[in-house]
């Protein structure tokens, strides 16, 4: 019964945030600050999940200026732990089969993001050349999920370069973003689900690389989140065992 009144509840909650966002960002047309108000929107809805989530921002964020964010892409849930990181002057590059998702797709046109065809791989490249003059053209920031599909319980997938390549003709630093794991840890039949931990850590500077090591940058950062991942989780497992101990 509590899983079936959440998930009513949940969706009643998107699509107010769709509508309300793809108005927001309709007056504000395609304004790249639009992405991170309503992904801070989404970010909110957590405790509906029965879910604590602590966002952790480095003393400097506001500062970093135009970068390429990374983030751990788990499942659905990043909607209401991950999506609350995204900083202003940030927009995402997704799918272009986005679009045909009911009430979101306009959305997420109309707030600003960047559409990537998956299926051509030569306009994959000529898009991440084009990333890296709109990011320096519009001092803006790009949010990408680089293991580019859910994780799923499998862990830190390997990294696709693109994010890496985007960054390097840029010139701008990649900024790695972590969420603990939440993957089999949600029961929408359960009242409490735990704490969930979001940092962003700091950046990561691209001046050293070039398109013929990017895959040792990718490689680096993957093995920077990862640990970090771990961390987290041995955090909140602590966390808990202590709690559990003293009831």
């Amino acid at each position: 019964m509590l899983k079936l009144l959440r998930i009513i509840v949940v969706v009643l909650c998107c699509i107010l945030i769709c509508l309300l966002g793809t108005i927001y960002s309709l007056i504000r047309f395609r304004n790249p600050s639009n992405v991170g108000d309503v992904a801070r929107w989404f970010g909110r809805l957590y405790p509906l999940f029965g879910l604590q989530v602590e966002h952790r921002f480095p003393a400097n964020a506001e500062n970093i200026g135009p970068c390429i964010y990374i983030g751990n892409h788990q499942n659905n849930y990043d909607m209401v732990t991950i999506s609350y990181m995204v900083m202003p002057r940030t927009v995402s590059v997704g799918k272009k089969s986005l679009i045909w998702i009911p009430f979101f797709g306009i959305l997420y046109w109309a707030s600003g993001n960047i559409f990537l065809d998956r299926d051509n791989r030569s306009k994959a490249h000529s898009t991440m050349t084009q990333l890296a003059e709109r990011i320096n053209r519009d001092k803006l920031s790009i949010w990408m999920f680089p293991e580019g599909t859910r994780s799923r319980g499998r862990g830190l997938l390997p990294f696709k370069t693109g994010a890496f390549h985007a960054a390097i003709a840029a010139g701008v630093p990649i900024v790695p973003v972590v969420c603990s794991t939440t993957q089999n840890k949600i029961d929408l039949n359960r009242w409490d689900n735990g704490k969930v931990i979001c940092e962003m850590l700091p950046p990561v500077d691209t001046s050293a690389y070039t398109k013929d090591n990017v895959r040792e940058l990718a490689s680096y950062c993957h093995s920077l989140m990862q640990q970090r991942i771990n961390e987290l989780d041995a955090e909140i497992a602590a966390s808990q065992a202590q709690q559990d101990a003293t009831k």
